[in-house]
């Protein structure tokens, strides 16, 4: 049960009330922003939630137990509030948002609805709506090590500690040639083997989508397929760092990055071929030996 200030309570009781919805978006990266749904900015608790970003709810849920409740919030993509630029660049992803019932004739009255996170971010051309998840999706999350037989570190990470910034793992180049969406090409790319790229990872370093990262779907010669378009059109001269791609086999672990004692899956697990089979008299290999020798 939700704690009602006895102020505010008292306001609702009124029949006639001056509310408005207040979200605080805490990035990962430490950045504050407010907005809210008022007709003019609304501060307290040492933040200033502006009106100017057109932010407003969308359909809410809420669930029993476990299940995951959220929402959606809209806005219009402004320059003094949330930019495309910045939610093409993840700045947004899995922010922590909490709304608030305010009364704006008294901000002191004032109830804590609900915390969630950002998933899902939507964008049109000149505006965006972002889902809003409870905090119970969190239980939806892997959580420490998998019994898998892949591997379960990100490439480049502490677990993984293969150094991306080797000459023979990360390539700087700029656009020479390009569809404008998901495809360009640049001679630097072409000194690394077909497929090199494939499943890495590539920043913009300047244009119209610095900073943006977008995974690799395709490498060959000295051309590259992104898997979902830039924000922004590509352009001829925009500069780019791109990373190998790591397919999480035991065997690419160790032939591509030599990296095998840092292999954090079980490459040797049976597959679910060797749980269902069942001996054939005369097969070779059943004379009690280790199957793995």
């Amino acid at each position: 049960m939700r704690a009602m200030p006895q102020s505010l309570a008292g306001h609702l009781d009124e029949g006639v009330t001056t509310l408005a919805r207040c979200w605080k978006l805490l990035r990962r990266d430490g950045v504050v922003a407010g907005f809210t749904d008022h007709d003019r900015d609304l501060a307290f608790a040492g933040v200033t939630f502006r009106a100017r970003s057109g932010l407003e709810a969308a359909e809410a849920t809420a669930e029993l137990g476990f299940a995951v409740g959220g929402g959606d919030v809209a806005g219009v993509l402004a320059a003094a509030s949330i930019t495309e630029a910045e939610l093409a660049a993840g700045k947004y992803d899995d922010a922590s948002v909490e709304t608030w019932l305010v009364n704006w004739g008294n901000v002191a009255e004032r109830v804590l609805l609900d915390v969630s996170s950002v998933g899902e971010v939507r964008r049109t051309e000149h505006a965006f709506t972002a889902e809003l998840r409870g905090l119970m999706h969190r239980y939806d999350e892997d959580r420490g090590r998998v019994y898998r037989a892949d591997c379960s570190a990100t490439l480049g990470d502490s677990r993984c500690a293969v150094a991306l910034d080797a000459p023979h793992l990360h390539a700087v180049g700029a656009v020479e040639a390009t569809d404008g969406r998901l495809g360009f090409s640049s001679a630097v790319l072409a000194g690394f083997a077909d497929g090199w790229f494939n499943g890495g990872g590539l920043r913009f370093t300047s244009g119209g989508n610095v900073g943006a990262v977008i995974e690799v779907k395709a490498h060959a010669g000295s051309a590259l397929q992104l898997w979902v378009p830039a924000a922004r059109p590509v352009a001829v001269g925009d500069t780019f760092s791109v990373t190998a791609g790591c397919d999480k086999s035991f065997a690419t672990c160790r032939a591509k990055f030599a990296n095998a004692a840092n292999f954090r899956g079980f490459p040797h697990m049976p597959g679910n071929d060797f749980v269902v089979r069942y001996p054939v008299q005369g097969e070779p290999g059943l004379d009690g030996g280790s199957l793995f020798r």
